[in-house]
């Protein structure tokens, strides 16, 4: 074949596959973005785009504002600012006086900033159209990570889920205020502000998917959310949101990889309005009438350093800035509200790890630690007869340390995935995650594994995980496979006749392991007993 007919023929295949695709200059009416292409992977990406205006000055602890209108074509190629972000605690006991009876990466990490609140959106080349929506929704607390960085390691990279997809889903990841930015509560908030925020930001932002998803070939109409961690707790939120009927909806289906589910106190609780008074005294506005407007003209500098004093100064493996019952998103607390069957959503795919509160167990206290303590300074609003009776119900899971990872993993983590799970019924798929050693986070780099590779390196193994979640988010069935070499075998609905989940492991050979598990009947007990006490708990 001559030269210049290679060529002719290679101009054809690029115009047709450029006509097909999406325009990757987009207009979103305040502003147009221009996308590249990624060579890499063949999709489009718009990274960094605004979603809403920068909540600073007056627009703190405010809703989310839509943007002004900015002229002009701006370039989406690199990743936003990451929101200011904080830690877990780190005291050995908590701050909060007890009740009364009680005793490697691909790009640059991007800088910090108030102005912070983008999303990214990578979608496949080939121009099909009415694509399924996947939305991200980062973990870390309420506190750290990002749209592009995640905690641990590793880039959260939409196009990974593209490939894990065959080409079949659009990507959005999206950020949100953390920390003190997002979830400052107290009497003062309500009243002069928005509590929540972060929680209101992720809803502007899938609001933001409804209206210009189609853009980028997304269907508005088949859009999943998913998020590990405060992302799953997210999750979780947005499905009790408006007592389950937030209309009009803003996605079909959820995800949940490790459900994250700490105290979430009334916004005026002794608790928030005690976190209230540190962060006041804080950034040294106590002496004023009107504290909030003070902290609304605190130096950024200033209201980071507070949000990561107050952080660090709670107990170990907890975070303080996290979602509060509201009376207004979340009328009651989750765990009530799921009781009652109140969901958002047609479907739920939901995964915990082996070990969820591992990592946030304070190690070095092996010698020492004692349950009944422990319990008492996790969830300060329990009473002696709760603490009793949650030392009672880990009486024989070990020593101790043993105890203490368990009750943090279960109550918080694991126990309210099967509250998810009872709440949609029969519409629900439940997994198990377990490469040793099965930490909390340790599932991430399977979703996102370009960047940096994952603890168990197995190609047939990521691709079975992996792939898992997408078909679910494709056809809100996991059994619905687009790669005929996906070896998952059939994975039955979770519900209250048939508990059976799906286990993800391997061999001490590393041989891959899927195959269906019954739920341990002695581990839903013990839900059983967190559910009854979470008045207490506060969850």
């Amino acid at each position: 074949m001559r030269l210049s007919t290679t060529f002719a023929l290679f101009s054809s295949v690029i115009t047709t596959i450029y006509a097909a695709a999406p325009n990757t200059t987009v207009d979103l009416g305040y502003a147009k973005y221009q996308g590249s292409l990624n060579n890499a992977t063949g999709n489009f990406e718009f990274l960094g785009m605004r979603y809403a205006e920068a909540p600073t000055g007056t627009l703190r602890w405010r809703a989310p504002q839509l943007p002004q209108v900015t002229p002009g074509i701006q370039p989406a190629n690199v990743f936003s600012n990451r929101c200011w972000q904080a830690g877990p605690g780190i005291r050995p006991v908590t701050p909060f006086p007890l009740g009364s009876d009680s005793p490697k990466q691909k790009r640059a990490a991007p800088d910090f900033s108030e102005d912070c609140l983008f999303l990214n959106v990578v979608t496949p080349a080939s121009g099909a159209k009415n694509l399924p929506v996947v939305v991200w929704i980062h973990g870390g607390g309420y506190e750290g990570g990002s749209a592009s960085v995640s905690v641990g390691a590793g880039i959260y990279d939409g196009n990974d889920m593209v490939r894990e997809a065959g080409g079949g889903v659009v990507v959005v990841t999206i950020q949100y205020r953390l920390g003190v930015f997002g979830f400052l509560a107290g009497q003062k908030v309500h009243d002069g502000g928005a509590l929540n925020a972060g929680l209101l930001d992720q809803q502007f932002a899938l609001q933001w998917v409804q209206r210009h998803i189609e853009k980028f070939n997304g269907d508005p109409n088949k859009v999943t959310i998913w998020g590990e961690s405060a992302g799953a707790g997210s999750v979780l939120q947005h499905v009790v949101a408006n007592n389950g009927n937030t209309d009009p909806p803003l996605f079909r289906a959820a995800i949940t990889s490790s459900s994250y589910l700490p105290s979430q106190y009334a916004f005026n609780g002794r608790i928030p309005e005690q976190i209230f008074s540190e962060v006041v005294q804080g950034t040294g506005c106590s002496s004023v009438v009107d504290t909030l407007t003070c902290l609304r003209q605190a130096n950024v500098n200033d209201l980071e350093q507070v949000n990561v004093n107050v952080s660090n100064n709670s107990f170990f493996g907890t975070f303080v800035f996290v979602p509060v019952v509201d009376g207004h998103l979340i009328t009651e607390r989750p765990t009530q509200l799921l009781r009652q069957g109140k969901v958002n959503g047609q479907a739920l795919l939901s995964v915990t790890n082996t070990f969820e509160g591992a990592i946030f167990v304070n190690t070095s206290t092996a010698d020492t630690v004692k349950t009944p303590t422990y319990l008492a300074n996790l969830f300060p609003e329990f009473h002696d007869t709760d603490i009793i009776a949650g030392t009672a119900q880990y009486a024989n899971q070990g020593a101790p340390i043993d105890q203490a990872v368990a009750i943090m993993g279960e109550s918080i983590f694991i126990c309210p995935t099967y509250f998810l799970l009872r709440a949609f019924g029969d519409k629900g798929f439940k997994g198990e995650f377990a490469i040793p050693p099965g930490d909390h986070g340790q599932d991430v780099l399977f979703y996102f594994p370009s960047d940096t590779p994952p603890s168990f390196n197995n190609t047939v193994f990521i691709n079975n995980f992996a792939q898992s979640f997408l078909n679910f988010a494709m056809s809100l069935d996991p059994n619905v496979k687009w790669d005929s070499t996906n070896t998952v075998p059939q994975w039955a609905r979770w519900n209250e006749q048939g508990r059976n989940e799906m286990l993800f492991n391997k061999t001490d050979a590393d041989v891959p392991v899927f195959h269906s598990i019954a739920t341990s009947a002695a581990l839903l007990e013990r839900c059983d007993f967190w559910e009854s006490v979470s008045a207490f708990s506060a969850q």
